[in-house]
């Protein structure tokens, strides 16, 4: 991810240097720490923070456990992550549900943090999870601020309570009975904001939080302010005491600090991370898996459960029966971009995969490509796209035309196609795939034939060409 590339590679580049040596002194720990110190820091991390989280690592790091260990370097690392989980809450903190609904959570914040926007993403997020949320429009100075949540509302589907420019208190007030009376059991008040914290804005904050008794009191900060997010955090908190935080934009190129601070700092944790401009990239914030990624071991559950939230059953069950019949044909390939599109773009989704940061570091990934590729097939006519063979220079050229595009992409396609299709022949002729048996489960483990180099192209270099052009 874009924010913590930076601090990513310098710390990756430590451990790799502590990996290569087959036993470690203190003097070693101490310089790995060095550069941990200041990679944290150049990623704007609290110097209080950082301090801290050195001395932790240290006291464990220089035991006579880990040093004498056969792989020292490993043990260090595993320390370095075991830290930084803790670093940023130990474990998921979730919404606090209210024995008798509604659920009422107020977010606050300083004026462009997001908090509207946010609001509607976490309405998304619960509705999904089986609520019924109602937004609640309290933010009556900023222009336009009722209407921008109108608006999100529509686009979720989730009711938006409105009573123009009265009393936020009111409104408040007036919105958890409605919520009662109409079966609503999560209620989401966007509070207004001010360009910076001042005694009127908390008075409100106050007397809204009196009125409704909220479960939840969440801080939106923007995660590009860095340690100005800390700091509005610890303001917010002392005030009115958080329940927790969401960070916006930690999709953003920035460098992280806040992230890794804002837990330490104010004993607030993250609950909730926004990962894109669209209503549906606000996600749990899990530090075990933050804390993977930012050491570069991936996050494969992350990975699963955005495929799992985007996938269809009944069609993956038809397309493995296609591939098993090796009957693939271009409206799977336009199915199978349209499913991974909605899981966001691919660099992220790559980059979740352990290893494949570093090997993406310099490559450049395209995402109209992706584009191209589904007005080219658009472009086709259904039995074109069922039976691709049928096309040749004069229909390439009628689909170029109609695509905006060129009969040399259209050709490029469909050499990709027949790749894809010759990689799946070949799969199918390996040990466990073939023969009418099926597709074999994900279970993790390889095939014991498959590694003594028998037929099916064993014992050759792997051919896999993902049908898709980066």
């Amino acid at each position: 991810m874009a924010m913590f590339e930076g601090l990513s590679e310098k710390l990756q580049a430590t451990f790799k240097r502590l990996r290569g040596k087959g036993k470690l002194t203190e003097a070693d720990v101490n310089e790995a720490m060095r550069e941990v110190r200041v990679a944290l820091l150049e990623a704007d991390v609290s110097f209080k923070v950082v301090k801290d989280f050195i001395a932790r690592i240290k006291e464990r790091a220089v035991g006579q456990e880990v040093l004498e260990s056969l792989t020292p370097g490993q043990q260090v690392i595993k320390i370095v992550y075991e830290e930084m989980i803790n670093l940023m809450g130990g474990s998921e903190s979730k919404i606090q549900i209210a024995p008798k609904p509604p659920t009422v959570i107020m977010l606050v914040g300083l004026q462009g943090a997001g908090k509207t926007t946010q609001g509607a993403k976490l309405a998304n997020l619960l509705k999904k999870q089986g609520k019924r949320p109602l937004l609640v429009a309290c933010d009556i100075y900023r222009p336009a601020a009722i209407k921008q949540l109108e608006v999100l509302g529509e686009q979720i589907k989730v009711p938006v309570f409105s009573e123009g420019q009265i009393s936020p208190v009111k409104i408040a007030e007036d919105s958890l009975e409605w919520a009662k009376k109409n079966g609503n059991d999560v209620l989401i008040i966007d509070t207004a904001g001010r360009l910076h914290i001042n005694a009127e804005l908390m008075e409100e904050l106050t007397k809204i939080k009196e009125k409704v008794n909220p479960q939840e009191i969440l801080l939106v900060v923007d995660a590009m302010t860095g340690q100005d997010a800390v700091n509005v955090a610890e303001a917010f908190n002392n005030q009115l005491g958080l329940s927790g935080v969401i960070l916006a934009k930690l999709d953003g190129d920035t460098r992280g600090g806040a992230a890794l601070s804002v837990k330490a700092v104010t004993g607030c944790p993250i609950k909730f991370a926004g990962m894109g401009e669209k209503i549906d990239t606000l996600e749990v914030f899990h530090p075990d898996r933050m804390a993977s990624r930012i050491l570069g071991m991936g996050d494969v559950l992350t990975l699963i459960e955005k495929a799992q939230q985007n996938s269809d059953e009944k069609k993956a069950r038809e397309m493995e029966e296609k591939i098993r019949k090796q009957e693939l044909n271009l409206e799977d390939f336009l199915d199978q971009i349209k499913q991974l599109r909605k899981m966001g773009p691919l660099s992220s989704i790559l980059e979740m995969i352990p290893g494949m940061g570093k090997q993406l570091k310099d490559v450049q990934i395209d995402e109209k490509e992706f584009t191209k590729i589904e007005a080219i097939i658009c472009s086709m006519t259904p039995e074109e796209r069922r039976k691709p063979e049928l096309i040749k220079d004069s229909r390439k050229k009628r689909i170029a035309k109609g695509s905006g595009t060129t009969i040399q992409d259209v050709g490029k396609l469909l050499k990709q196609y027949e790749q894809t299709k010759k990689m799946l022949k070949q799969l199918s002729a390996l040990p466990g795939m073939g023969g009418g048996k099926g597709m074999p489960k994900a279970t993790g483990k390889s095939s014991k034939k498959g590694k003594k180099g028998k037929k099916g192209g064993q014992g050759k270099k792997p051919f896999l060409k993902f049908p898709f052009p980066f």
